[in-house]
């Protein structure tokens, strides 16, 4: 392992986490802890997410049926295919991790706050930096247009937040990292909940004991697990000429 971190720590702080049966129907398991990388990782690797605001404490939640894509099952939209072939969007993976997370944490609409609070965007720019939390940025003529940032652990990643200002630039940014995670061979993009948007672009609901067995597949998942906690620590690049990426060491 990389870095500060204790794998017997993570393994304690997973061993104070109720089962996942306990949620309620809305999917909340529990409240309290903190954020601390070692929490975070242990709270990931068992399904688990932190989802809460500033008048409440750190709410845990572990939902069910929860939303999962594939990376096999991933298809674009016909047009999004051809508005892309078009005008392509130029990709990068961890160039920008704060502008990103910066861009997600906007309230949107007719929001005048967001959920993705400052002690939240400090803690996933901690695992940032320690090369768990990475973010997929879309360009066009150097602005970043959209993007999307996640936790990248064992043969899963767990999507967090997107956003876009431009027309397509999420379903690019989505496009890219399903590619790059099919170079990596994870097997598992976690999408917590459920939106038309990801169930068009085959997005699926899976009952708790079937993400489960998912995330077993994937080194994780509740009970004794046969995951490392390495950070993703590779370098990637982008090619329009082929619309996927290479591998390059750091």
């Amino acid at each position: 392992m990389a870095g500060p971190l204790s794998a017997e720590l993570i393994a304690r702080r997973r061993s104070e986490f109720p089962p996942m049966s306990y949620a309620d129907k809305n999917g909340l398991l529990c409240f309290g802890g903190d954020l601390s990388p070692e929490r975070l990782l242990a709270a990931y690797s068992l399904g688990l997410f932190p989802w809460y605001d500033d008048a409440h404490p750190i709410l845990w939640w572990s939902l069910n049926p929860r939303c999962v894509l594939l990376p096999g099952a991933f298809h674009l939209p016909q047009r999004a295919k051809r508005y892309l072939r078009k005008d392509p969007f130029e990709l990068t993976w961890d160039r920008s991790f704060a502008q990103v997370i910066r861009a997600c944490a906007a309230p949107r609409g007719r929001e005048t706050s967001t959920w993705l609070i400052d002690e939240m965007q400090e803690a996933y720019l901690t695992l940032h930096r320690l090369g768990f939390a990475h973010s997929l940025e879309a360009w066009r003529n150097g602005e970043l247009l959209g993007g999307l940032y996640g936790i990248g652990l064992g043969q899963a990643f767990f999507g967090e937040s997107m956003f876009h200002l431009a027309s397509e630039a999420s379903r690019a940014a989505l496009d890219g990292l399903v590619k790059l995670l099919r170079l990596r061979g994870v097997i598992l993009l976690d999408c917590q909940q459920a939106s038309p948007h990801m169930l068009a672009m085959g997005a699926t609901l899976l009952p708790r004991r079937s993400f489960e067995a998912r995330l077993r597949k994937a080194g994780l998942g509740p009970g004794d697990i046969d995951c490392d906690f390495s950070p993703w620590m590779e370098n990637y690049e982008w090619s329009a000429a082929s619309s996927d990426w290479s591998s390059k060491s750091k």
